[in-house]
């Protein structure tokens, strides 16, 4: 595991590197990034890792990724991303995160044979299977469809943990659902779909002394998810099972970055998506059992100084999704020492830190952030640059910066 100190020295090098730009500026660490793709195979055990996009968004990232062993298809946020990853990359396995109701883009799908081939659109109810035959009542090519399994867990007492996704909870849930697809001209189901966020997107590891709670909450936290995974391999395995019965499953996709290896040994899985472990945002710095390099950062410049020990950068407010908590801000990490206003925090439009750093910054210096999860820097810039040892080594576009702002 990396050092503070080595992060340190990271983000003084990209600083260095890039001084030459004007902010805010997005760089990605190359020699970070491959160490996360090492240690997402070497987590995966083997299993091939679907590319999350909604965590990346930047088209030729994605595409270097797949280019790679162990990896193999995408996890869209959207259709019309979907649609454009299938025709425009040739990705030839896109499975939507996600159910959509845009029923100008399933016409569209629809209508072309290479996407309808290569994206599989996620339902968990019948009036999905409706909505897709209004939207495209006379369709040359058959909907490719994945059936959504709730992964959350029903506790005794505490009642519901996970997020609130899919209705199709019960193997008999998940067996009506697939009865009707089958039975519906049209379609094709051709895979299950099941994420357990309170697995892969909980950290076990939260710092903090005894006063504070933090071990506690990390001991129940680690007792929660070992209960969580027993339960859902049993149903899942047996939902997959029964399904299996009535078509041939291509694929069972499952988990997160935060739980490859226990989803990873439930046999009913094939593949299992990852897309904040690309880039390494700090939300994943409270898990006990990995930690990956903080790959990417965005450099924001100072444009005021308020007073001697604090400064204002320009813009800052990249929030990621979730409860609105301290935890969903971008980290300052370079200058150490810099923290932010309690009443201000990251602003739409400035954002002002304090700090003994901040007496040896002047107006044009530059902050260093890490995001929180990984999808909201790409929303925020038309490029990153990549810094390979002490250059800047190349330029890519985002989506945004491709003219594409899909949510």
């Amino acid at each position: 595991m990396t050092t503070a100190a080595t992060h340190i020295d990271q983000w003084d090098r990209i600083d260095r590197a890039t001084a030459h730009l004007d902010g805010p500026v997005v760089a990605l660490d190359r020699a970070a990034f491959e160490a996360n793709l090492v240690d997402l195979r070497r987590r995966a055990g083997g299993m091939p890792i679907r590319v999350a996009s909604k965590s990346l968004r930047v088209r030729s990232v994605i595409d270097d990724i797949l280019a790679r062993d162990g990896f193999a298809g995408v996890l869209a946020y959207d259709i019309d991303e979907a649609i454009w990853l299938a025709t425009r990359s040739g990705v030839t396995d896109v499975l939507m995160g996600y159910p959509t109701a845009r029923r100008a883009s399933i016409a569209a799908l629809a209508a072309d044979e290479v996407a309808a081939s290569r994206v599989t659109l996620l339902v968990d109810s019948t009036d999905h299977l409706d909505l897709i035959d209004a939207a495209a009542p006379v369709r040359a090519h058959p909907i490719r469809v994945a059936i959504d399994l709730d992964a959350s867990l029903d506790a005794p007492l505490v009642g519901h943990i996970g997020v609130h996704r899919s209705p199709v909870h019960s193997v008999d849930d998940a067996v009506a659902l697939a009865r009707a697809i089958v039975a519906r001209p049209g379609v094709t189901l051709v895979g299950v779909m099941s994420y357990e966020a309170q697995i892969a997107g909980v950290g076990d590891a939260a710092p903090g002394g005894l006063g504070s709670g933090a071990p506690l909450r990390n001991r129940l936290i680690r007792t929660m998810q070992t209960a969580s995974m027993a339960e859902l391999r049993r149903r899942r395995g047996a939902a997959v099972a029964a399904i299996g019965e009535l078509c041939d499953l291509e694929f069972v996709n499952a988990g997160g970055t935060g739980s490859l290896e226990v989803t990873a040994a439930d046999p009913s899985v094939t593949d299992i998506a990852a897309g904040s472990g690309f880039f390494g945002g700090h939300l994943f710095d409270t898990y006990s059992h990995f930690r990956p390099a903080p790959a990417l950062g965005f450099g924001l410049q100072v444009v005021r100084r308020p007073r001697q020990d604090m400064v204002t950068c320009h813009g800052g407010g990249w929030i990621a999704s979730g409860p609105p908590a301290p935890d969903r801000l971008p980290l300052p990490v370079w200058p150490p020492g810099l923290a932010y206003i309690d009443r201000e925090a990251a602003g739409e439009v400035q954002t002002p830190l304090c700090g003994d750093a901040a007496d040896a910054l002047a107006i044009g210096d530059r902050v260093w952030f890490r995001h929180t999860k990984s999808g909201e820097p790409a929303e925020h810039c038309a490029a990153i640059v990549i810094v390979d040892d002490d250059e800047v080594v190349d330029t890519v576009p985002t989506y945004r910066g491709e003219g594409k702002c899909f949510l």
